[in-house]
């Protein structure tokens, strides 16, 4: 009994040895955390407040960088060099009063909003100014890559202008200033080039380039300010304080609604970008799919969020009339709710190109056929080429044994018959054909042996033939004659 109590007793000992590490465990995790994420230490909210307020003011030195910085940013998108772009948002002097708005509503400091929004008002009319003098030039109105891109601001680039917000008050709040840092975030935000934008649009009277430009520039200025306010409030800067308590009331109460206005407009307008990327994602999608599943030759496209409008131009392979209505229903399917679908198509296109394709088909057969043919008289010809050697061959053999006894009865006037044969002979393992002549004299011609052996070398001669032999018969047609080989 006492064994057992003594287990349980150790036991127990156990899990609270357990609980113990779990527990220094959890707080070593959390101070980690703590010393890894907490941007409260190493603030210094008294300098932070006055280097904020030290950019707000257009100074004389301020407002010429301003102008330099647009000018080189306006090169930049005209020339479609992003170094050059880059070099100018390093140089500009717009977060400035940006700062100062989020700053001055966070700390309900009345004045340096009102500097703020005249500073920030001064900037852009100077920004706009000089990007509208120089693309007013006829040399420098080419709508570059580097422009169009600021002209479509989307979901992303609302959170470039939160994040990076928030990532330059934090740098700005530190005791030991991040300048790196800052730099970095000058670049990522991006403020000088929609201005630039803005104001090649006002130059050359393309008001929806100058409308989407400052729809961007206005994105990044409200969410830029709100970053620095949300900071500026999680990091207790003091409020500042007014001896008139109604006075302080009422500031307090305007700060607080221009942040809520800000606030409320900020979200609107990530709302409204979002479903704006919604809706263009989903028409992409549902005209790839379209041009996938009907084959149809969709050379482009344009897609209206303002209007719900999806315009489709094809050439070539045209989509089916009978397919149409089918699409269009499918438009919900897609999110693309109360959308017009135009499909510009040309028929006689079509039908052209139907055409070309039955005659293309018709050539290639035709092709084929004549491949065909061009085979069989090529082995026609091969076989009347073979047939014709072969038969110059026999010709070759062949005797002219008319003229030849013509021309032997002129050299041998006692010659009374001549006669011919082929004498074919075998060893049983080749086979011979002999050229054999015949020959009888007049009975009045008694000595013949040297007329023989004459007209034996005569007929080789003539007949180009070394295997010829010769025989003297004493009666040709004779069943009972007797012929007798000249050698």
């Amino acid at each position: 009994m006492e064994n057992k109590d003594q287990e349980t007793e150790k036991l127990e000992e156990h899990k609270e040895e357990v609980k113990k590490s779990s527990s220094a465990l959890i707080q070593s995790v959390r101070t980690f955390l703590v010393n890894l994420l907490d941007i409260r230490e190493g603030t210094d909210q008294k300098e932070t407040i006055q280097k904020i307020k030290d950019g707000i003011q257009v100074k004389s030195h301020t407002a010429w960088i301003l102008i330099f910085s647009i000018l080189i940013a306006s090169i930049g998108l005209n020339t479609s060099s992003p170094a050059v772009v880059i070099g100018a948002m390093l140089i500009s002097p717009l977060m400035g009063p940006i700062l100062g708005i989020g700053l001055s509503i966070g700390i309900n400091d009345i004045d340096t909003l009102r500097s703020s929004l005249i500073n920030l008002g001064v900037m852009v009319g100077l920004s706009l100014s000089s990007s509208f003098i120089f693309f007013s030039i006829p040399l420098f109105q080419e709508a570059t890559p580097e422009i169009i891109a600021r002209t479509q601001p989307d979901v992303r680039d609302v959170l470039i202008a939160i994040t990076g917000g928030l990532a330059l008050i934090i740098a700005l709040s530190r005791k030991k200033e991040l300048t790196n840092t800052i730099a970095g975030i000058a670049i990522a935000t991006a403020l000088m080039p929609p201005l630039c934008t803005a104001g090649y649009g006002l130059a050359t009277m393309n008001f929806k380039y100058f409308g989407g430009a400052m729809f961007l520039f206005t994105i990044n200025t409200i969410f830029i300010a709100l970053a620095t306010f949300v900071i500026v409030k999680f990091l207790n800067f003091p409020m500042v304080r007014y001896i008139n308590s109604v006075k302080r009331r009422k500031i307090s109460q305007i700060a607080s609604t221009v942040a809520l206005i800000i606030f409320g407009f900020s979200i609107y307008l990530f709302y409204g970008l979002f479903k704006k990327n919604q809706y263009i994602s989903n028409a992409q999608s549902y005209i790839e799919l379209l041009g996938e599943s009907t084959g149809a030759g969709i050379i482009n496209s344009k897609i209206d969020y303002a209007t719900r409008n999806i315009t489709i131009i094809v050439l070539g392979h045209n989509i089916k009339r009978s397919e149409l209505p089918i699409w269009e229903e499918k438009l919900p399917a897609y999110g693309l709710d109360n959308t017009t679908l135009e499909i510009h198509q040309d028929e006689e296109t079509s039908k052209l190109i139907d055409e070309i394709n039955v005659i293309k088909g018709s050539y290639v057969k035709n092709q084929e056929l004549i491949a065909s043919k061009d085979e069989s008289i090529f082995e026609k010809d091969e076989k009347i080429r073979n047939l014709t050697y072969t038969l110059e061959k026999i010709e070759k053999r062949q005797i002219p044994f008319v003229n030849i006894s013509q021309e032997a009865k002129i050299n041998h006037d006692g010659l009374k018959a001549l006669s011919f044969s082929n004498l074919i002979k075998t060893n049983f393992e080749t086979i011979d054909t002999i050229p054999v002549f015949h020959i009888q004299w007049h009975d009045s011609i008694s000595n013949t042996k040297a007329q023989e052996i004459q007209l034996k070398k005569w007929l080789k001669q003539r007949l180009q033939l070394d295997s010829l032999q010769l025989y003297h018969f004493s009666g040709i047609g004779n069943e009972n004659s007797q012929g007798k080989k000249i050698k």
